[in-house]
């Protein structure tokens, strides 16, 4: 059998820290749109026969009635393939979710809280959805595999050997459990990065795009080609506008005129940046007056790492005027913080 696997797409998430960006979040949210569409046109130029979604399709808190259809008519486009969705915590089957409250099309399969399988010819597929933001325990252990000598597949949002007894958790399970029932293959979700390995059976495709900075690798579907003898997995990146982040190493840039022209030769391009500044500063570093200055609209946040570069007790002997500045600052120490001594330093001295 052949299938695809995605999951954690969150459709209608707010991308708040682009929304000031000058249309920046409406921009990235069409790019979630477009891998969608290439994980259809993909499985329609292949003839795939399943599609599994491993929960996180959309923000149940956010998401428009109008992107629910539109998920919907794509699916309409690969009638003949069969789609399996397992809501997660961003989705859950919930009373006033689309899931329940929707007319889907009839080649659509959601699961629910309770453990169901649908048998095919060659294949059962197992599933279990939330059915809240949080869930403790689903069960999913218990499973009894009905006809081993079938393909037999497991779609399920979980985290693979997560904490247990918490407050917030997230259908924690071990990979162990796992194991035991004896699975062909295990489509899940909820990890946003890719565990990706041809030799395992329990795979996160991680999200279809990036949502932060915090999700810098790769982003795609699992692609499978499987039976009781050949089990075949790939992992097809799908091409997107990448998140960047870049380290800026200060300790040779002599004021903020030189860092801002850095920031815009880096900034070049498509991608979104975040931009580290690290090393030794020589001057004043405001963020938000570089941001407010600097010409590319798609820096998206800027970090300063950086430390004072400054030698002060050298300096402080000095007979000069810096060393004179020095020494009545320090004087006054015990009335103000180390950062604003430090701060107070570096102002002073840039412009002596």
């Amino acid at each position: 059998m052949q299938f695809v696997h995605i999951a954690d797409i969150h459709f209608d998430i707010p991308f708040s820290t682009l929304s000031d960006k000058n249309g920046l979040d409406l921009k990235r949210k069409l790019e979630q749109r477009d891998s969608f569409k290439k994980v259809i046109d993909y499985i329609k130029n292949n003839d795939i026969k399943y599609l599994f979604i491993s929960g996180d399709l959309y923000e149940q808190e956010y998401v428009k009635e109008s992107t629910i259809e539109y998920i919907n008519k794509l699916f309409k486009e690969i009638g003949s393939t069969k789609i399996f969705i397992a809501p997660g915590n961003h989705d859950p089957y919930i009373n006033n979710s689309f899931y329940k409250n929707y007319n889907w099309n009839d080649n659509v399969h959601i699961f629910n809280k309770e453990n169901k399988m649908f048998s095919f010819d060659d294949v059962d597929i197992y599933g279990y959805g939330f059915d809240d933001f949080y869930i403790q325990n689903s069960g999913v252990e218990k499973i009894e595999i009905e006809n081993k000598d079938k393909i037999n597949i497991l779609v399920m949002h979980a985290d693979l050997d997560g904490v247990k007894n918490s407050e917030k958790a997230y259908n924690p399970i071990s990979s162990k459990d796992l194991n035991k029932i004896g699975f062909d293959y295990i489509a899940l979700g909820h990890i946003h990065n890719t565990n990706f390995d041809k030799n395992k059976k329990a795979l996160y495709p991680g999200s279809l795009t990036s949502l932060g900075f915090d999700e810098l690798s790769k982003h795609g579907m699992i692609v499978g080609n499987i039976d009781k003898e050949n089990y075949n997995v790939e992992y097809i990146e799908l091409k997107e506008n990448e998140l960047k982040e870049i380290n800026v190493n200060v300790s040779e840039i002599l004021d903020i005129e030189e860092l801002i022209q850095k920031i815009n030769e880096i900034t070049e391009g498509e991608q979104l940046y975040k931009i580290v500044l690290c090393g030794k500063r020589k001057f004043d570093i405001n963020v938000q007056r570089i941001k407010d200055i600097v010409s590319r609209k798609n820096l998206i946040k800027i970090k300063n790492e950086t430390v004072i570069g400054y030698d002060v007790d050298k300096i402080s002997k000095e007979n000069s005027l810096r060393g004179f500045f020095v020494r009545e600052v320090l004087n006054n120490k015990n009335d103000y913080t180390q950062e604003e001594i430090e701060k107070a330093i570096e102002i002073g001295l840039e412009n002596l």
